[in-house]
């Protein structure tokens, strides 16, 4: 916490290097919780279940579920899954949706994305029970978010907000500008800075690059977060000397991470994410979270139906 002050303020020189932020201890924390809350439902008799599916047999898309495998295994999660062939239609995905909807024994349900070109992953993730939708990107929990209403979160949204408590980033009355305005990263955030409670309460800009003059905006920012997705996006010019620097938006190049902010952006913020290691651990962890809070709900109903 005593950082809190500095980075915002440090100004900018030639051996000037921002605090990194980094996502690792984040997520140990939030882990660790999310490990306790699986062992106290376990004592219980319950063991909480996060299902995936994947479609076709992508490398990457089946090293993601793997990773996500082993770490439930970690945790103390079931993880049950389905792979369907890369040939498999509309109705075979949604007839495995409906299958682990169906389930008692399974509390959330992840798709990996993305899935072949000829299937429509919007119509997959309506079809999954909103309270099983462990990515928290279902439109109706969209709408709860907006509303204020508890239900699961965008895990990197959630995971930026977290990240910025953990390292004593100041949030609840700063301006933050968020530059890109997509539906998994930059709407959902503003949402949530925006919202009434410590660690948020911000003043939030979106911006985008169809705005011309975009970089007027990020350079006034306390807080910038990059979510445009376009690798290398904001350089130094565009931040504001001693301003807190996340890098939530990257692409991928084959396995090669390309993150939206350069990292000579060092040089000039206060505080900024590592170009690895930042904001990806936290997504995850907050997956997991997600998961244990729809275990814990489906296990609070079937108590109050009792």
């Amino acid at each position: 916490m005593s950082n809190q002050s500095t980075a915002l303020s440090a100004p900018a020189d030639a051996t000037h290097t921002a605090r990194l932020l980094p996502g690792a201890p984040v997520a140990d924390e939030i882990l660790a919780d999310v490990e306790s809350r699986v062992s106290a439902l376990r004592s219980r008799g319950i063991t909480p279940s996060l299902a995936t599916i994947l479609v076709g047999d992508d490398d990457a898309s089946a090293g993601y579920i793997r990773i996500k495998q082993r770490q439930a295994a970690a945790l103390g999660f079931a993880s049950p899954h389905q792979h369907l062939p890369a040939t498999a239609t509309q109705a075979d995905l949604h007839a495995a949706i409906d299958a682990f909807n169906a389930d008692p024994d399974v509390h959330a349900l992840l798709i990996q994305y993305p899935t072949p070109a000829h299937l429509d992953y919007d119509a997959a993730l309506m079809r999954v029970d909103p309270d099983k939708d462990v990515d928290g990107m279902h439109p109706l929990n969209l709408g709860r978010l907006a509303a204020g209403i508890p239900g699961p979160l965008p895990c990197t949204p959630a995971g930026i907000e977290a990240l910025l408590a953990h390292h004593g980033i100041p949030v609840s009355g700063r301006e933050v500008v968020i530059l890109g305005r997509g539906a998994t990263l930059g709407r959902p955030l503003a949402m949530l800075l925006a919202q009434k409670r410590p660690t948020a309460n911000a003043a939030v800009t979106v911006v985008h690059t169809g705005v011309a003059d975009w970089p007027r905006y990020t350079r006034r920012a306390d807080i910038l977060i990059a979510a445009a997705g376009v690798p290398g996006i904001i350089q130094p010019e565009h931040v504001r000397p001693g301003a807190v620097v996340i890098g939530g938006g990257v692409r991928y190049e084959g396995r090669r991470l390309l993150p939206d902010v350069d990292e000579s952006c060092a040089t000039v913020a206060g505080a900024i994410t590592p170009r690895v290691g930042g904001v990806g651990p936290t997504t995850v962890a907050m997956l997991f979270r997600n998961a244990i809070e729809a275990a814990e709900r489906a296990v609070s109903r079937e108590t109050a139906e009792e």
